[in-house]
């Protein structure tokens, strides 16, 4: 059996940005481009969707009129090759909500929370491509054998456009009825 009689011949080819574009949003959930190649996600546990969904609530609380932080769409890194990265939460400029593609300078802020099998892409390769994109601010929430969340800040230095490494912090993280969250989280 050929990879072709597995999986479409259009996950074999280098993708560009005009055809991605011309894709609907079903066919892009899921994947992420990355040097013009789909790269297939697995699908995240209930535990990474639900800790996801209460970390982009509790930023989107915090962050003001200015600021949204939503989950499950794309950023697009760059467009030859393109390099589509679907963070698990993003923190962008409000006012450019109906831009399409979003951006790197529409972004503050990009949360990875880590699940088995995304260990290496979240802690080395993400870093980097978020770094050299010019994203100011990367969270990478680890999900400790406790159950509390380990969240490791990295702060972009825009000269060597590289990250460096800013607080860790654990804790819990609350939604509390019925409209409130909280985020509480102490130093380590």
């Amino acid at each position: 059996m050929t990879a072709e009689m597995v999986t479409p011949a259009w996950m074999h080819a280098q993708i560009s940005a005009e055809e991605y574009d011309s894709w609907s949003e079903e066919q892009c959930a899921g994947i992420e481009i990355v040097d013009g190649m789909v790269v297939v996600s697995p699908s995240a546990s209930k535990r990474h969707n639900r800790l996801a969904r209460i970390l982009a609530n509790a930023l989107d609380a915090a962050a003001g009129p200015d600021w949204n932080a939503d989950t499950d769409f794309d950023v697009r890194l760059q467009d030859v090759p393109l390099t589509n990265r679907r963070a698990d939460v993003i923190v962008y400029r409000a006012e450019t909500i109906d831009l399409t593609p979003t951006r790197p300078e529409h972004v503050l802020l990009v949360v990875e929370v880590v699940s088995p099998g995304s260990e290496t892409t979240d802690r080395i390769v993400k870093v980097d491509q978020y770094a050299k994109a010019g994203i100011p601010f990367y969270w990478r929430v680890e999900q400790a054998a406790t159950g509390v969340p380990i969240v490791y800040t990295y702060v972009l230095d825009p000269a060597t456009k590289a990250y460096r490494d800013g607080e860790m912090f654990t804790g819990t993280v609350k939604a509390t009825a019925p409209f409130s969250i909280t985020v509480d989280l102490g130093h380590l």
